[in-house]
């Protein structure tokens, strides 16, 4: 079509989207590492900051208003490589799957392709979160990438990178399968019951509106989901445990779904919702379609 830049379904088609994956999660996570600074402290020091409100004041009167920022470095590189492969390698193995998985329930397609490209996603998120989480947690540890990386492969080796790749996977996988399933069936919904009309029919704005809608589902759907993970890396990676056994006894059973999950919700909505808008609109600059697929019946026209 005139006005692409490459073809769907192509090296350059994929290239592109994890290069949209990449900027749009690297720069969303930046917005939000103030959010994310509160999260982890709370997660990881549950009697000192016992809500957002107390651990927000407390952090600002202890170590004033730069500690809102730290980790923001980890936050940017760690997770642009992960909406990279996250993306990118989602929409690889969806078009792999559906040619191998012909005439399959679609959300069996959805489910193993983000399952697939968030195995990848994690190792290259792995040592930078590893980092991060020290870095917000543990003031005198490091100030962030650049000291941190060297500092943490001196007392730790390699090991210390990977520490909680488990858990991560374990919080990621679910979390990226329920939000691109989400998403991927809310883009449906609103398209055939709300909108009524088909994706090329409607204006770049609608489209876009239709992103955002669908991305804040499924970012809220995801964070519920994979919760208790995200409270045992945090947990795993500042020492407060040394197996994943301990640190589910220590934090206990109903911490591990309740503990810090309203300002998870906080971070984690926006977030998945920028990253979709960003994502979307690199896209649509690159004379692409959106996101998302839209079920039509047998005349081609979207049911509704």
């Amino acid at each position: 079509m005139e006005g692409r830049i490459c073809e769907e379904l192509t090296p350059r088609y994929y290239a592109l989207c994890a290069f949209g994956g990449m900027l749009s999660a690297g720069t969303t996570h930046l917005a939000i590492t103030p959010l994310d600074v509160l999260k982890v402290n709370m997660q990881v020091h549950p009697i000192k900051y016992y809500s957002i409100s107390s651990c927000f004041t407390t952090l600002m009167r202890e170590q004033g208003p730069s500690a809102l920022w730290r980790g923001w470095t980890g936050k940017f590189f760690g997770y642009g490589a992960q909406g990279g492969c996250r993306f990118g390698l989602y929409e690889y193995f969806k078009e792999f799957y559906s040619n191998l998985l012909v005439n399959q329930n679609r959300s069996l397609v959805f489910f193993l392709s983000s399952a697939s490209a968030e195995v990848f996603a994690n190792l290259a998120l792995c040592p930078f979160e590893a980092v991060k989480v020290r870095v917000q947690a543990q003031p005198c540890f490091a100030k962030g990438l650049i000291d941190g990386f060297p500092k943490l492969y001196a007392a730790e080796g390699t090991r210390g990178f990977y520490r909680g790749l488990i858990p991560l996977l374990g919080r990621n996988i679910p979390f990226s399968m329920v939000m691109f399933s989400t998403f991927e069936h809310s883009v449906d919904f609103l398209y055939r019951n709300v909108v009524k009309r088909k994706k090329e029919d409607c204006s770049k704005v609608q489209q876009l509106g239709v992103t955002c809608l669908a991305g804040y589902a499924a970012g809220s759907v995801g964070s519920l989901i994979s919760n208790p993970a995200d409270n045992i890396v945090a947990s795993l990676y500042n020492r407060k445990a040394d197996s994943l056994v301990l640190a589910i006894r220590k934090i206990g059973l109903a911490n591990l779904f309740t503990r810090s999950l309203p300002i998870r919700m906080l971070v984690v909505g926006p977030s998945i919702t920028l990253q979709w808008f960003f994502y979307d609109t690199i896209k649509i600059l690159g004379g692409l379609p959106t996101s998302g697929e839209v079920a039509t019946d047998l005349t081609g026209d979207v049911a509704g």
